[in-house]
């Protein structure tokens, strides 16, 4: 059986947005790509950069990470690793570090070379390559919603979380938890409010 690594996030707004409240079937699906393509007809993405230094390690085939958000229950879970994914961990004490499956093609593209040795459970420090990414902040108007991520899984976005996408990608959008995507981005340009009642 493969193992499970649990991790966690903590959004800024628990109380008032818990994730655990919005079970994915009662919440308006939507398509998180073509969303994003609206936004940016009424030009209100913005630019920001994942730069905050992470923990990695080697996945081991068919491994399932499942992140955990702390205080809101599994934001998603993993298909089975394949041989050359990765496993990384956030460092947000805000967040509960929470941990991710990130493909081996990919990997290479976000991370650089190792920072440090490996530590007894296997990880070593990576500074992401801070490749620029589009994102807008999920509003009232917009969110809560759910949609199926890259990784064909769904997820619930809720108001408050951004919603990123790859640049040279449009198909790898996802949501980034806000507390997350606060404590690991950084804003190139700040994404502009959506109130737009055709977003809705």
């Amino acid at each position: 059986m493969a193992p499970l690594v649990f991790s966690r996030t903590l959004l800024l707004l628990p109380l008032l947005f818990p994730l655990t409240a919005f079970a994915i079937e009662d919440v308006p699906r939507k398509d998180q790509i073509a969303l994003m393509a609206e936004v940016k007809k009424v030009d209100r993405v913005g630019v920001a950069r994942k730069t905050k230094e992470v923990d990695a390690r080697p996945a081991s085939p068919g491994e399932i990470v499942i992140t955990y958000i702390k205080g809101q229950g599994v934001e998603t879970r993993s298909k089975p690793a394949e041989e050359g994914d990765w496993v990384v961990r956030n460092r947000c004490e805000e967040t509960g570090n929470e941990e991710i499956l990130v493909k081996a093609r990919h990997f290479s593209e976000r991370y650089g070379e190792p920072l440090s040795a490996t530590d007894a459970a296997g990880y070593r420090a990576f500074k992401p390559k801070g490749n620029n990414m589009s994102y807008f902040i999920v509003t009232d108007e917009i969110g809560p919603f759910n949609f199926r991520a890259p990784w064909d899984e769904m997820m619930v976005a809720l108001p408050g979380d951004a919603i990123v996408q790859v640049q040279t990608d449009e198909s790898d959008t996802y949501r980034v938890a806000a507390a997350a995507f606060q404590c690991t981005y950084e804003i190139v340009d700040p994404a502009k409010f959506v109130i737009d009642a055709s977003l809705r």
